[in-house]
């Protein structure tokens, strides 16, 4: 069974990631209104009234879920601009039994194209082995988010497949493709992120 995750920050190398605090419910709600065209495209919980009341709906059901080890979220901040939200990354439990877990994450629409998404993701693996244990971690991409494909390749994911209509965002309903890391592959991957400098030794 994978072990508690402790409540503290993670670094990478630019960035910093910490469990959500209410102080970040304001930061939030702005990082989702600048990227909101991007966001109501692939995810069902965006909308355009996303406010206030939604945020510290999303982070005390955070900070539960921490509490009970079913899930465990972070904002993504740069130590330069510490108040501003870069976007969130998730490490979640999808089985205990088979020790399998899955990674979700969105960055702001302005920040896309300056390998954010590639580091916290990287990181969000790291943990997911090294901390919680996982045999199998998945990311599902809806289809077309050709973004989210490419960090997939990049951090050596295997293409398992799609998903025929997955989730429902607004009127309808996506495909999602699935991809995995197996532990026993964590450990080439990981050396080639160090040599690539997307991951950095702690």
């Amino acid at each position: 069974m994978p072990r508690p995750l402790p409540t503290r920050d993670r670094t990478t190398r630019r960035l910093v990631l910490h469990p959500f605090r209410r102080r970040d419910a304001e930061p939030l709600v702005r990082a989702v209104h600048d990227s909101l065209d991007d966001l109501t495209r692939w995810l069902p919980w965006a909308h355009r009234g996303y406010g206030r009341g939604d945020a510290i709906r999303f982070i005390r059901d955070s900070g539960a879920a921490w509490t009970e080890g079913r899930a465990f979220d972070f904002a993504i901040r740069s130590p330069e601009q510490p108040k501003a939200h870069l976007g969130n990354v998730s490490v979640w439990h999808t089985s205990r039994r088979e020790q399998a877990g899955e990674i979700g994450y969105w960055v702001r629409t302005d920040l896309s194209g300056e390998g954010i998404g590639t580091e916290v993701t990287a990181r969000a693996l790291q943990i997911g082995f090294e901390e919680l244990e996982y045999h199998k971690i998945i990311l599902r991409i809806a289809a077309g988010n050709e973004r989210s494909d490419k960090i997939a390749k990049r951090l050596g994911f295997n293409y398992d497949g799609m998903l025929r209509h997955e989730v429902r965002v607004g009127d309808e309903w996506l495909d999602h493709s699935v991809w995995s890391v197996l532990e026993t592959e964590w450990p080439g991957i990981k050396s080639q992120l160090l040599s690539d400098g997307v991951l950095v030794e702690k």
